[in-house]
């Protein structure tokens, strides 16, 4: 049997968790300045007279307002030489001043005004670097706001944000690195948790329910997200639709993550429920090997993408692929993470983005063998300027996935 699989009951797992968030603290005021001071810099740089950020992750990491997006304009505009000013409409004015954390007008429009007027004359009223006012919008601002905005600024030049918006988040701060490592702390306690408690029979929906619970023990909201699959089903990246039962031989694939003030973990483990045959072995060994692989080809001043082909070549080495085809790796090695789950950069051969310290990666090269099973062992590392570290340790080996007696 792999050690640490299995043997104890939901209760007993559970009850080895407690709450891991003591000692920890939202970002803080002047970090908050210091990334407006950073992005007005930015924008002065790239030429870019004002910043439209729409309510979302971007929102929240430049100013700290926490707003779900919705078919109602709600964001920041950020000039690049001036003050943080807020657009909301009139009726949320009282709760968007009291999630506000940095101080600036707000705004405010009634339901049969137009939002993008109101911006429109906003703009007016700022310096122009050029000959042309330059608004950068948010990437994610979806487009019916970048349409409203381009029908009422017809004499402004839309461009996209990311060039402040990515370029300012990737590269995270301690505050930052700290937030994450406690997070990702939780999810890996929550992971060994949940591996004690399976047992010949459970469904995966069942695995699932327990994993909200044990991520509310270690004092997060919840789980941000849970694939939990057995089987045949591991060989999907993102699973199927229908719920599997655990069988003895199968193996299992757990993906979840947690939030600690807005920042995330993501972490997966692959293991066998029982003994281990030679071919789940076989792949899950050449997992680790290209795991490994694409985190010593993290060096700083290395692209992106030279990660990703460190990890297919060793696939390769092994008999995977090669590209894309399967057996082998379906998709990219990895994704940066902060607030949001995906994003910028990307280990994948086409981002040319270079290493640098504070960029945060998942390295998950996952060995899909259709009809059979996936692997796929997800850490997540974040670069120094000499190299990268782990925030979790790596699965120690397919019989002792916890390394409880490494």
């Amino acid at each position: 049997m792999t050690i640490g699989v299995g043997g104890s009951s939901a209760a007993q797992a559970l009850a080895t968790l407690q709450d891991m968030t003591a000692g920890t603290a939202p970002i803080a005021l002047d970090e908050y300045r210091q990334r407006i001071a950073r992005a007005q810099q930015r924008m002065r740089e790239q030429g870019m007279d004002a910043l439209y950020l729409h309510a979302g992750s971007s929102l929240k990491y430049f100013t700290g307002l926490q707003w779900y997006p919705s078919e109602r304009m709600v964001g920041a505009l950020l000039p690049a030489s001036g003050e943080l000013q807020y657009i909301a409409p009139w009726f949320e004015l009282g709760t968007v001043q009291d999630f506000m954390q940095l101080d600036g007008p707000v705004h405010s429009w009634h339901e049969h005004e137009s939002p993008y007027a109101l911006l429109a004359g906003l703009l007016q009223a700022l310096p122009c670097q050029g000959g042309q006012l330059v608004l950068a919008v948010d990437e994610s601002a979806p487009f019916f706001t970048v349409d409203g905005i381009a029908k009422c600024c017809p004499d402004v030049r839309l461009v996209n944000a990311s060039a402040v918006t990515a370029w300012c988040r990737m590269r995270k701060s301690a505050a930052e690195l700290a937030l994450m490592q406690r997070a990702k702390d939780m999810t890996l306690a929550v992971q060994q948790a949940t591996a004690s408690m399976l047992y010949e029979g459970i469904t995966t929906t069942e695995v699932q329910a327990f994993i909200q619970q044990a991520h509310r023990k270690v004092g997060a909201a919840g789980s941000t997200f849970c694939i939990v699959l057995f089987g045949a089903a591991t060989a999907f990246p993102h699973g199927v639709k229908e719920a599997q039962t655990l069988r003895d031989g199968d193996m299992v694939l757990i993906d979840t993550g947690c939030a600690l003030h807005g920042y995330l973990s993501d972490i997966t483990r692959s293991y066998v429920f029982g003994t281990p045959s030679a071919r789940q072995r076989q792949v899950w060994d050449a997992e680790k090997a290209a795991q490994a692989a694409a985190f010593a080809a993290a060096q700083p001043s290395v692209a992106c993408g030279e990660v990703d082909r460190a990890a297919r070549r060793q696939l390769e080495q092994d008999g995977f692929g090669p590209g894309y085809a399967l057996p082998g790796l379906p998709h990219r090695t990895g994704h940066g993470i902060g607030l949001d789950i995906h994003e910028w950069p990307y280990l994948v051969s086409s981002d040319s983005t270079t290493l640098a310290a504070g960029m945060c990666f998942s390295n998950e090269p996952m060995i899909c063998v259709p009809g059979e099973f996936g692997v796929r062992l997800e850490d997540h590392f974040y670069m120094t300027e000499h190299g990268p570290r782990w925030f979790t340790q790596p699965s120690h080996s397919i019989d002792d996935p916890f390394g409880l007696q490494a």
